[in-house]
């Protein structure tokens, strides 16, 4: 598999990702930034491919046991080999979701997070690259998904999720009943623009009420007017410097 190796967090961590595959932009940043997680915690990023949302996570926050879960071989050792040359430790089990290995299957864990395949492959062209295919394309429905990631949350623990904005009713469905206390943070591009993905964290056996916050607005003014990235103040905190996404 060919690779690039790119920076996140200004720099700070230097990922290699595949040059024709799912290759992680500003999603996983966001989602890490997002987890409420302290000292000793235990996480899993279901559909952790390169390990990017874990990587950032760890570079904030000191001491989580982090496991990745990855279908795909390929992304898994690319995960593993960044986390070696990152100087993170992170497990990393390749499986299916829907078929664990044992000792997964009996973990629980603090904060479950997941940025998983986006597009139905009915609505789109699917690509040619069969990894491709399995890191942009759902072959698990969304909702199923949702479950047995609860599945691993322990009580009172935290489930995130970064989407496709019009995903939201099937996400809201999933949580329905299983999480608490859930806040919706829409990430517009711009000011008057329309939010095109949602961040979306629940608190697991919660009865607290669903909370809609404010957008996030990634850039400055309302179009690209100069050189160079026109991040708000904001954003620029989570993607350079790797600050928390406070929900």
């Amino acid at each position: 598999m060919e690779t690039t190796t790119d920076g996140f967090l200004g720099g700070r961590l230097q990922i290699a990702q595949p040059v024709d595959g799912y290759r992680a932009a500003t999603d996983p940043v966001y989602l890490a930034a997002s987890i409420p997680a302290a000292l000793g915690e235990s996480i899993l990023d279901v559909g952790c491919g390169v390990g990017t949302a874990s990587l950032c996570l760890g570079s904030r926050v000191a001491g989580l046991a982090l496991t990745g879960l990855e279908l795909q071989s390929e992304y898994a050792d690319l995960a593993r080999l960044n986390a070696d040359n990152n100087e993170h430790d992170l497990n990393v089990v390749c499986a299916n979701l829907g078929d664990l290995p044992a000792d997964l299957r009996v973990q629980s864990f603090d904060h479950v997070m997941t940025n998983p395949p986006f597009f139905i492959g009915d609505n789109l062209s699917v690509p040619d690259n069969a990894a491709k295919v399995l890191a942009h394309v759902e072959t698990m429905d969304l909702g199923s998904w949702i479950a047995l990631s609860l599945k691993r949350l322990k009580s009172r623990g935290s489930f995130t999720i970064i989407h496709l904005a019009n995903r939201l009713p099937t996400i809201l469905a999933a949580m329905d009943g299983a999480c608490g206390d859930i806040r919706v943070l829409p990430i517009a591009a711009r000011n008057g623009r329309a939010a095109k993905r949602v961040l979306v964290q629940g608190i697991k056996t919660s009865k607290a009420p669903m909370s809609l916050l404010p957008p996030l607005i990634v850039h400055d003014g309302t179009a690209h007017e100069r050189d160079g990235d026109d991040y708000s103040a904001t954003t620029r905190q989570i993607l350079r410097e790797g600050q928390a996404l406070q929900l």
